[in-house]
């Protein structure tokens, strides 16, 4: 199965530049190129691709707004793109329905990791991007705890689940951190998700920053610690 891509981005050498890379794997073919979010809107609908990669920061419709969009009409999955490490708006594109993020001077291999694990339905959490950006936004903003009731049905393990999805482990990670197997994660990220009705991995992260289950600069549940700098992916 051919992944179909729409890249949109305001600087065109950035946006022909992933589109040269993604259009040479034999799997990927990138159907459209937007300068505007405006513009990738209307190239989703006509093309109807998998995966739209999108900069946050555009003229006129930016990627927060085109993301939304993207997202209700149920069209495709989105990537952000951010030139900036420490981006104000990443915390809105979470909740604009991002399944990813990456830096612009993300490593090649990584571009195509990225466009394959959303492709198939997994969001991709990046510790050097997507949780290191929550964590210094919801510091920065000083977002208040919203208690959630449906947290109290989670199962203890479920819990430590959430607790090492919101640092970044994949299922890999939190089968060790647990001493269960990648099955059984599975079962218990699945769960979490359908009990706190959430559609992805990165909406579990916001959740736990939100009710204050987990906050900035607390250290990993259980000492775990997360290994690499490479974008970390697993099926819900």
């Amino acid at each position: 199965m051919t992944i179909r891509v729409v890249v949109a981005d305001d600087q065109e050498l950035v946006r022909s530049g992933f589109a040269m890379i993604l259009d040479a794997q034999p799997d990927i073919e990138v159907v459209a190129e937007a300068g505007d979010g405006a513009e990738a809107v209307e190239a989703v609908r006509r093309h109807t691709p998998e995966v739209a990669l999108l900069d946050i920061r555009m003229p006129g419709v930016d990627g927060i707004e085109a993301c939304r969009e993207i997202a209700a009409s149920g069209a495709c999955r989105t990537v952000m793109l951010t030139t900036f490490d420490s981006d104000e708006y990443v915390y809105e594109a979470l909740h604009a329905g991002a399944s990813g993020f990456l830096l612009k001077d993300v490593r090649r291999d990584d571009l195509v990791h990225a466009v394959r694990v959303v492709a198939r339905g997994d969001s991709l959490l990046a510790p050097s991007v997507a949780r290191r950006l929550v964590e210094q936004y919801t510091r920065a903003t000083a977002r208040p705890r919203r208690p959630d009731p449906l947290l109290d049905t989670l199962t203890g393990r479920e819990r430590e689940t959430l607790l090492l999805l919101a640092r970044g482990l994949s299922n890999a990670e939190i089968a060790a951190e647990l001493v269960v197997s990648d099955h059984t994660v599975k079962t218990h990220v699945g769960n979490v998700l359908a009990k706190l009705g959430l559609r992805d991995r990165i909406q579990a992260v916001i959740r736990a920053y939100e009710t204050g289950l987990i906050t900035a600069g607390d250290p990993p549940p259980g000492g775990a610690t997360r290994p690499g700098s490479s974008p970390a992916s697993a099926r819900n």
